[in-house]
């Protein structure tokens, strides 16, 4: 689960994370002002040329990683395609696609320790109400770290469900997706556990 970081080696590794996320924060802001669909897609375009500058397999490793968010994507455009509204759809489609792009490069060129430790620092001022900044840290690194594992996972329950019904899997998937994610959170605690917490 937590090993998401690219093992190709990149210009972006040796970039300080607090800049990186910073610059996630910046261009996430820009994402959601823009609202011209050849512009998002312009921007779509240039992250896709970033991961092909860095080589076909890192370009590959963070196809594969964006791999879960295509049955939103599909989702999005067959939904906009119904009502009609072909640029909104353009417009959502890209800007997510985007987003996540950029997230994902983040993620990929970015040790989760030196993650935890930028955030841990932001959080730092709500120690004077009480809480742990260690804690919200990890937290918050451990949801961006496993969303796209549990959403692998429940793409395998759907696929398991079709070799075995002809029905659809729906809402049948649910409960067992939850169950999964229980057992990985208990599994990831017993992991915190037996290092001394947090």
């Amino acid at each position: 689960m937590l090993t998401l970081t690219s093992p190709i080696e990149t210009p972006l590794h040796r970039v300080r994370p607090g800049w990186k996320l910073t610059g996630l924060a910046l261009a996430t802001l820009g994402l959601m002002v823009l609202r011209d669909p050849v512009a998002i897609w312009l921007v779509a375009g240039a992250v896709a040329a970033v991961y092909l500058a860095f080589g076909r397999d890192f370009a590959a490793h963070g196809a594969r990683m964006l791999r879960p968010l295509w049955l939103f994507v599909a989702v999005l455009a067959l939904w906009h395609l119904w009502t009609g509204e072909i640029s909104q759809g353009a417009l959502t489609v890209g800007r997510l696609l985007a987003a996540v792009a950029l997230a994902n490069l983040v993620t990929m060129t970015t040790r989760l320790d030196d993650l935890i430790g930028v955030i841990e620092r932001g959080f730092g001022p709500l120690a004077r109400l009480g809480l742990s900044p260690r804690a919200l840290a990890v937290a918050v690194a451990l949801v961006v770290r496993y969303t796209p594992v549990l959403m692998d996972k429940t793409a395998a329950l759907g696929q398991a469900w079709r070799a075995r019904s002809s029905s659809r899997a729906n809402w049948r998937i649910v409960l067992p997706a939850v169950l999964v994610a229980l057992d990985d959170a208990e599994h990831v605690a017993e992991a915190l556990r037996a290092r001394g917490g947090l």
